[in-house]
């Protein structure tokens, strides 16, 4: 029997209210800049079995990761999982990307011959700007995973409605900023009871097994449109290798391979060949492998495709065990979610070019630029952590020039306003401008990246996480790289070279300098003829 399109229309949009709203209750109620300004957060409903049945427009990093935290979080607690339980987890190898995506997983139950009966889940992600480590901002340029911040395992923050008070201490006491960390745990969990009422209430409405139907078939349909995007696509096999600049510890580059394979309507996504798991942070696990290849194929879709987890169904993902894009514990990952990740992106579209030039861009800045500082309050007022990622340019397509200063691919966030950095952290922002000229020049150029000034008005540090400042984002069809990357610290009249992974000193008055890398371009120039 087929099911009504417009029912199913209508329950697509229920789903995903419930995410966006939960999205809204999180960012009202949080207290960071970091969650409240640049929205650095993700919100998203599960079906039983833990497939994401709908996530709200929020971070694309966290879409196919988040299905992993919610499954850990369910074979943690087996048999144990009861109306009003929490489950918090950090874990970037048991579904969690790095350690300050912070994931709290609620189980939602309803009523049936009066017993509980599980419906469902929803879990909310969210950036958190400082959970512990060796640096502030938990972003440091590490050897381990122990030196990046607190591991938290799945466990239950919340019983049956009641915190766990000792559970909660002691997160708390492993961070920078406790009162900040704990008004955003809150918001967490605000958005998660929000989540479960509206779920709740769909089913007192609809009735559970409609529900449970509806989410069966909208994973279908999903399912259903890959298959014919894939399809659409010409069989054979495409390939694409780019590099990571280094990972923080040596200086050599580091190879990402991606060999895609289309097959009917069924693609194999295989990353052999890419470099072995390396010393510094930038190491993947393979939840964030698997949100990135989520991403692309989800950006082919379209808008009116439901995102959720029957866009991976007709995709087989091989990530050798091992690889700085499928990494092993204590591997250092706190740039694999944000730099590796966005690399893993420009080898994908790569070999995509490849199979349907007219609908890839040539690379976007290819990097989301993590700057983390930390250091006293002015007059002794406890500690801050500022954390921030940077917009740059975007690549251009066979239509368009790219976008200048946006933020694009895995990372979705805005930037910190100015009058909110001023008034939240002891700093100034001197300059923020568009990097006129930095993006590749084609038929149609790419966006151009930005520069941001800091000033600090403290003594604290500062940590870079940073790509692109050595390998430009590549054009396509003849058409020129983007600009790299340049880190600069002005120290009164002097200028000092920063290297793209780093963390440095700063003394009161220091200005930390940021520009961006732009987008490729698209396409060779017309010349002028002699």
């Amino acid at each position: 029997m087929t099911y009504d399109p417009i029912r199913l229309e209508i329950f697509k949009h229920l789903f995903a209210s419930i995410a966006e709203e939960m999205g809204t209750v999180l960012r009202k109620s949080s207290y960071s800049p970091n969650i409240k300004e640049r929205r650095d957060y993700s919100c998203a409903v599960f079906n039983t079995q833990a497939q994401m049945i709908a996530q709200a427009a929020h971070i694309p990093v966290h879409l196919g990761s988040m299905p992993l935290s919610v499954q850990a979080a369910i074979d943690h607690y087996t048999g144990d999982l009861h109306p009003g339980d929490a489950i918090i987890l950090n874990d970037p190898f048991r579904g969690g990307t790095h350690l300050p995506d912070i994931t709290i997983v609620s189980p939602v139950f309803t009523q049936m011959n009066e017993e509980p009966l599980l419906i469902g889940f929803v879990a909310s992600r969210a950036h958190h700007a400082d959970v512990g480590g060796m640096t502030p901002g938990s972003m440091p340029v590490g050897r381990e995973l122990f030196q990046e911040g607190l591991i938290i395992p799945p466990v239950k923050l919340v019983r049956t409605g009641s915190t766990d008070q000792a559970i909660l201490d002691l997160i708390l006491a492993n961070v920078r900023t406790p009162d900040e960390r704990l008004g955003d745990l809150m918001a967490q969990l605000a958005a998660n009871h929000r989540g479960t009422d509206r779920l709740i209430d769909m089913v007192s409405r609809y009735g559970n097994e409609e529900i449970q139907t509806a989410m069966l078939e909208l994973l279908s349909y999903t399912e259903r449109m890959t298959r014919k995007l894939i399809t659409s696509l010409p069989d054979g096999t495409f390939t694409f290798k780019d590099y990571l600049d280094n990972d923080g510890i040596s200086n050599l580059p580091v190879p990402i391979c991606v060999s895609i394979t289309i097959l009917g309507d069924h693609a194999y996504v295989d990353f052999s060949g890419s470099a072995p798991q390396q010393q510094g942070n930038i190491n993947a696990v393979y939840a964030i492998t698997l949100s990135a290849v989520y991403y692309v194929f989800r950006c082919l879709l379209g808008l009116d495709v439901p995102n959720n987890s029957g866009c991976l169904a007709p995709v087989e993902v091989i990530a050798p065990v091992g690889s700085v894009v499928n990494a092993l514990p204590p591997a250092a990952v706190a740039g694999g979610n944000v730099e590796t990740s966005q690399r893993i992106v420009d080898v994908l579209l790569g070999a995509l070019a490849q199979a349907c030039p007219e609908r890839i861009p040539a690379a976007s800045q290819g990097t989301m630029n993590n700057i983390t500082i930390g250091g006293p309050l002015l007059a002794g007022k406890g500690s801050f952590t500022y954390y921030e990622t940077l917009a740059g340019g975007t690549g251009a397509t066979c239509d368009n020039n790219g976008a200048s200063a946006v933020h694009s691919h895995m990372t979705n966030t805005l930037n910190t306003p100015v009058e909110a950095l001023e008034y939240a952290y002891p700093m100034r922002v001197l300059c923020y401008e568009v990097r006129r000229g930095s993006g590749g020049l084609g038929r149609k150029h790419g966006g151009d990246g930005l520069r941001r000034d800091l000033q600090v008005l403290v003594n604290c540090q500062a940590t870079l996480l940073t790509e692109r400042r050595i390998h430009q984002p590549y054009g396509l069809n003849g058409g020129e790289p983007g600009q790299s990357g340049v880190n600069s610290l002005l120290r009164g009249e002097s200028q000092i070279s920063l290297a793209g992974k780093g963390t440095v000193e700063l003394q009161s008055e220091d200005i930390i300098s940021i520009q961006t890398p732009g987008g490729g371009g698209y396409g060779e120039r017309h010349k002028p003829e002699a």
